[in-house]
């Protein structure tokens, strides 16, 4: 039993071995990678959108030009920091893709595999 993780090294050690690709799973492993960062800027794009939608249809309401100057900047962080962090989410997503996808591939041949028994 490990005094870390509270798991036996047997266990600890399948984990692990469920994450690294092997050479059947890297195609499927490419697959999922492309389709979450395709998902991922799809959502910043739908979000930038939205965002200066309501930047537009709003500033027809407000008058004042120090609560322009707010929502403007509001929005500009919101979309700032919600870009860079989805950006940084596929950075580490691509860096550490084996490890991600080749669990998830692992996980979703044994629910596959209990589903047939």
């Amino acid at each position: 039993m490990s005094a870390k993780s509270g798991q036996s090294s047997g266990s600890a050690r399948s984990g692990e071995d469920a994450g690294k690709a092997t050479g059947a799973n890297s195609e499927r492993i490419e697959s999922m990678y492309r389709s979450d960062r395709l998902g991922a800027w799809t959502f910043v794009a739908v979000l930038w959108v939205t965002v200066l939608f309501v930047l537009v249809m709003i500033w027809q309401v407000v008058d004042d030009g120090t609560i322009r100057a707010v929502l403007a900047v509001a929005a500009g962080a919101l979309l700032l920091f919600n870009t860079a962090s989805i950006g940084a989410m596929v950075k580490h997503y691509e860096e550490d893709k084996e490890f991600i996808y080749g669990l998830d591939i692992h996980h979703l041949d044994a629910a596959r595999a209990a589903r047939r028994k």
